[in-house]
């Protein structure tokens, strides 16, 4: 399996979500995120769609990374997603999980940990 979304039969929005990280395009952001989504990452919250899309492109400026999803399972009604991720940071790679809840096609919320 080379982690491709199309692979792990992601829900439309997160393969959105992951196809974007990989190709640092973080003007579909609105496309996969809910005007009023909130992500939890690194300690801190950012909410709203205008705000996720500025902390993705920081993200990128600052770890310079790519995600290769690994695995997709269900809990407690949310999305997880482990996946292999490597940048500018130690200790990269690293597998993080990442649990999505889903709302009319969108995410409503992620955290990564």
């Amino acid at each position: 399996m080379n982690g491709t979304p199309e692979l792990l039969q992601l829900p439309h929005p997160i393969g959105l979500y992951f196809a974007s990280e990989n190709t640092h395009t973080a003007s579909v952001t609105d496309k996969c995120f809910a005007a009023d989504a909130i992500v939890r990452d690194e300690g801190k919250t950012i909410e709203g769609v205008a705000a996720i899309r500025a902390w993705r492109v920081e993200t990128v400026k600052k770890y310079n990374h790519r995600v290769e999803p690994l695995e997709v399972s269900e809990r407690d009604r949310k999305i997880i997603v482990k996946a292999r991720v490597s940048g500018n940071f130690p200790g990269s790679p690293t597998i993080l999980g990442h649990s999505f809840a889903i709302v009319a096609d969108r995410i409503v919320s992620l955290e990564i940990r």
